[in-house]
């Protein structure tokens, strides 16, 4: 196996198609339907499954895209620590971030991390779907991931950073008494939500049922920027992660629920796909304090 077969076959999964591929390799199509066809004799596998002019990854393929990012990375970052030649760490720290957790102590550990390996780049990716955690990892798409807990993954190690807590926010001008709502007496304003099946969701949901309220509901929006938007906008209320509803309290009503509902969120790794980089934030996750969550 060569390395030039590994990147033409990760560039074809990213593309879905030789086409894109070559034109992002800027190579031919040809040079990449040969390499690729090598590739699969040499490995005594069907990596796609050709349909028309598409191609799927087939199961064998799919087993192959994690592994073939991790080659891809280790040969990056033995690349650029030949390239430091005062030893420096140096590579790439991929990390991808549930949004409203891109904040706060993620940002600090960042910083201190460029701070100590200022040769090392840091690429924060966003994490839509927090159940998916463990195959970004796996796919090596990511080192880390950072999300709210738990997470069901029994490979992945989690240390413990943070508790999210969600406020209410109402649109400006809403009569709302002051000091913490309490859940079971939530005003009688139409509510906007994000769907269930999204974790917190379920949770703030779930923690509003059991307080006995039922609010009307005003929309469902499975995109979670527009929360703020449409609260703005008159079209109801809302939960929003505290930081984002403190950054907007001199445009929308803005209070504390009672009890509070919160998550607490960490970074997820896998100890045995750590890169040199990889290895070096978590030492410095744990010498900041954080610990794994129990």
């Amino acid at each position: 196996m060569e390395l030039r077969q590994v990147e033409y076959f990760l560039a074809v999964v990213e593309h879905e198609g030789i086409n894109g591929a070559a034109a992002s390799l800027g190579v031919a199509q040809p040079t990449i339907s040969q390499a690729l066809r090598g590739l699969e004799r040499e490995l005594g596998v069907q990596l796609f499954h050709r349909i028309g002019r598409g191609m799927v990854l087939s199961a064998a393929g799919r087993s192959m895209v994690g592994p073939s990012r991790q080659i891809l990375r280790d040969v990056t970052a033995v690349e650029d620590l030949l390239a430091t030649s005062d030893g420096a760490l140096a590579g790439r720290l991929d990390i991808m971030a549930f949004p409203a957790l891109a904040i706060g102590p993620l940002v600090d550990l960042v910083t201190e991390f460029r701070r100590t390996h200022p040769k090392v780049m840091v690429r924060l990716g966003e994490l839509k779907d927090e159940a998916q955690a463990g195959s970004l990892i796996e796919d090596g798409h990511c080192e880390f991931v950072v999300a709210h807990l738990p997470l069901d993954d029994a490979r992945l190690d989690v240390l413990e950073l943070g508790e999210q807590e969600y406020w209410l926010v109402y649109p400006p001008g809403t009569d709302v008494p002051d000091g913490p709502v309490p859940l079971a007496a939530l005003p009688d304003i139409p509510m906007v939500f994000v769907p269930r099946g999204h974790s917190v969701a379920n949770e703030i949901e779930e923690s509003i049922r059991h307080a006995g309220a039922r609010p009307t509901l005003a929309a469902l929006s499975d995109h979670r920027e527009a929360r703020l938007p449409l609260v703005l906008a008159g079209i109801g209320g809302t939960l929003l992660e505290r930081s984002i509803a403190e950054a907007a309290q001199d445009r929308a009503v803005v209070r504390r629920a009672e009890p509070t509902i919160a998550r607490t969120f960490g970074l997820a790794f896998d100890p045995d796909m750590l890169s040199p980089v990889g290895h070096a934030f978590v030492e410095l996750v744990r010498a900041e304090g954080y610990s794994a969550s129990r």
